[in-house]
């Protein structure tokens, strides 16, 4: 870890809270993105988290319609969407989406970038790894030892495979890495799994199963956009036994949470407001709340317009 990033550490009275913002799509600072930075630093402010994790797509460097400019300043771009947490002095770190680096930058520069910034605790991760930015970052308890973890993977964006269409998947060398650094983790705490969360941008298949199979709370407003391949991510997890729940973003009008053996998939609610939404389903925030020495987390939404939800809609699956 760079000389500049901050250690995270468990507050004195025990909690360590995570605000995810997802799919800002940041462009030029239009009003849209102002709205979105508004957003922001309402919940900042209000919320007073200890980390912001972006779930990806920060910023929005593909195609745009006729008449309007594109990201052609993608390291702005990024300045400006983050601006919310760094002027702030909030530790803040994200992974990448689909739409981050399509056109302008590569994932390598614009990571440049992003671990240059004071409070940002992001980190690019093995070069040898698919992707960029899968890291794991560690939350210190009160005796300064780790007491939580938080896992960071590059999701990817598109399939490089001809005959496989649709969105990327996360990869072999990328789960192995993480058994590994679970499995370090677990050593130091004594053999005992140390609580830990996983953040990406592209949900996992596991997110249409949940839906399908298991009560779930929350809005399913599109398709699960997962990517056509399932390269077991989710089973590594489950076998592995850190991480209580997964955070991702990429469908917008989609923010519901279900428990699917024994791992809690969570959506976030989409942030930004330069993107395609829904009527009637407003844009805001996902929050994300441990408690040192304790299993599990609490999760709450708030919104644009203020509301803060703690109790999502129930969701029952049709039995056949």
């Amino acid at each position: 870890m760079s000389k500049n990033k901050r250690t995270l550490k468990f507050r004195p009275d025990g909690t360590f809270t995570i605000a995810q913002f997802t799919d800002v799509h940041w462009i030029d600072g239009c009003e849209e993105d102002l709205r979105s930075r508004a957003l922001m630093e309402t919940v900042i402010r209000e919320e007073k988290p200890d980390v912001v994790f972006f779930t990806g797509d920060v910023i929005y460097t593909g195609g745009v319609k006729a008449g309007r400019q594109p990201c052609l300043d993608p390291r702005g771009a990024l300045r400006e969407a983050a601006a919310c947490a760094e002027e702030r002095g909030v530790p803040w770190a994200l992974v990448f989406g689909n739409h981050d680096t399509e056109n302008y930058i590569t994932r390598e520069e614009l990571a440049a970038e992003v671990e240059a910034f004071a409070h940002s605790v992001f980190e690019r991760g093995p070069a040898e790894l698919s992707g960029c930015g899968n890291y794991a970052l560690v939350i210190e308890g009160a005796d300064g030892k780790a007491a939580a973890a938080l896992y960071g993977f590059d999701s990817g964006a598109y399939s490089g495979l001809p005959h496989v269409e649709g969105y990327d998947w996360i990869r072999r060398d990328q789960i192995d890495w993480y058994l590994r650094e679970s499995r370090r983790l677990t050593e130091r705490n004594g053999g005992e799994p140390l609580p830990a969360l996983a953040f990406f941008h592209i949900p996992l298949p596991e997110y249409e199963q949940v839906w399908r199979t298991r009560t779930c709370y929350g809005s399913k407003h599109e398709d699960v956009c997962a990517p056509k391949l399932n390269s077991g991510l989710f089973a590594a997890l489950a076998e592995a036994g850190d991480v209580m729940g997964t955070f991702c973003g990429h469908d917008h009008v989609n923010d519901y949470w279900g428990e699917l053996h024994g791992i809690r998939l969570c959506y976030g609610r989409a942030t930004g407001y330069n993107t395609y939404g829904r009527d009637g389903f407003p844009r805001g925030a996902r929050l994300i709340r441990l408690n040192e020495g304790r299993r599990g987390f609490e999760s709450w939404l708030r919104l644009d317009d203020g509301t803060v939800v703690t109790s999502q809609p129930e969701h029952i699956p049709e039995r056949g």
